[in-house]
């Protein structure tokens, strides 16, 4: 067992290869022995520091707490550290630092102290921590780099002056820069921590702000359960939503399933369905956000009886069994979870070259990856090519041919080879 651990610790273990980790093409039957069999790591204690362990708020939580559990699943002692969970019972591992602070950077900075404390008082190989703290082994900022954030948040909104606004804002949110000052503390330390990035895409953000040593830096791109999301599993899903939604059997459904509806482009794919004339499109949006003024877009789209709202969900399954086509058309995102989750339903995809996730898309193959998000003709093109049942099929087959890529097992391989550099 490892010594008490203490702030900012990054342990020189075993150096791995460095650079980036690479997804080589492969087979279900390919894959070598775990990789904490071939490492020598079994046992491991692990933190995985997430500011709310809730997966109903998000991606990166519901990333976090699968994670927890496939961790479990290899033998290691995983604990899920965090402010706050979903409703019921602490999930198993879970370790809830009290915080107070009635502001949100008051409960931030709240955190930080207590997580400093309690790292103090345990005993950890490694902490891998999926926000800005200060102190951890492996930095995962799934939603991109606090820096980058900063310097360029407001470039996401559309239009000058709402860029110009966005940008007022951004130097005032005192919470956003005080999670960039964290962040450049950890990292321009002089024992900065390994960087997962999600994509190239966020490696390219890292490197304008950090000179780090390439030993530092690692590309691990999401991955997804293979087995809970594999289409042949409940066959009659796809049915089930369209019924509960009044959604007639020729319709062509293109799902959305977004937390933040305007940074991924809802706005811009109801008036690409308005585009689109034909009365077969509909677009069915999955999310918890207040849909009134999406309504009345779709009102003034001229399409309202053409775009559904289904509210949350904790079962997104169903939603891609029902989806003929899934659309993310995302200002910025570092990997889109959804899309991969789409990707391995054989569901072809239009998102964006903002989106780290595509990179392991073709465009024209499994789906479109759009230059410009504000680009509404070329989204509502992307659409109408989508009508096309022999095309979509054709996609279909391409995109459950990448399943090998997105599974997790290969994943919690390249994250264990990670681990096997940092551990204390």
């Amino acid at each position: 067992m490892s010594p008490v651990c203490t702030p900012r610790s990054t342990g020189g273990g075993r150096s791995g290869p460095a650079g980036s980790v690479t997804y080589p093409s492969i087979q279900h039957s390919a894959f070598p022995p775990p990789a904490s069999d071939r490492l020598g790591l079994s046992g491991l204690r692990i933190a995985l520091v997430i500011l709310h362990g809730d997966p109903a708020r998000g991606g990166a939580e519901r990333y976090t707490v699968d994670l927890a559990a496939a961790l479990r699943g290899r033998g290691h002692d995983v604990a899920l550290v965090a402010s706050t969970f979903g409703p019921g019972e602490l999930p198993a591992g879970g370790v809830r630092l009290d915080t107070g602070g009635g502001t949100r950077l008051g409960r931030y900075l709240s955190f930080l102290d207590q997580l400093d404390k309690h790292l103090i008082e345990a005993r950890y190989d490694v902490v891998h921590a999926m926000l800005p703290v200060r102190s951890c082994d492996v930095y995962h900022p799934h939603a991109g780099i606090a820096a980058e954030a900063v310097r360029s948040a407001h470039l996401k909104e559309e239009g000058p002056v709402m860029r110009m606004i966005a940008q007022v804002s951004n130097r005032m949110n005192r919470r956003r820069q005080r999670f960039a000052a964290v962040e450049r503390a950890l990292l321009r330390g002089g024992r900065p921590p390994v960087v997962l990035c999600l994509s190239e895409y966020v490696k390219r953000d890292v490197a304008a702000h950090y000179t780090l040593d390439p030993s530092r830096l690692a590309t691990l791109f999401n991955a997804t359960d293979l087995h809970r999301f594999d289409p042949a599993v409940r066959p009659g899903a796809r049915e089930e939503v369209r019924r509960r939604f009044n959604i007639a059997p020729a319709k062509v459904v293109a799902v959305m399933i977004a937390q933040d509806f305007h940074r991924k482009g809802l706005a811009e794919a109801i008036a690409a369905v308005g585009y689109v004339k034909d009365e077969r499109l509909v677009l069915l949006v999955v999310g918890k956000q207040d849909p009134a003024p999406y309504k009345r877009m779709a009102q003034r789209a001229g399409a309202p009886d053409r775009v559904i709202f289904a509210g949350k969900t904790d079962d997104p399954y169903a939603f891609y069994k029902a989806a003929d086509f899934f659309v993310l058309p995302t200002r910025h995102d570092p990997c889109s979870l959804v899309v991969l989750e789409a990707l391995a339903m054989g569901v072809p995809v239009v998102s964006t070259a903002f989106n780290g996730a595509c990179e392991i898309m073709t465009n024209g193959r499994h789906g479109f990856v759009l230059p410009d998000p504000a680009d509404v003709a070329a989204l509502a093109e992307a659409m109408r090519k989508l009508l096309d049942g022999e095309a979509r099929r054709i996609m279909s087959a391409q995109c459950l041919a990448l399943r090998p890529r997105l599974a997790y097992e290969h994943h919690l391989d390249e994250l264990m080879a990670v681990y096997s550099r940092v551990r204390r």
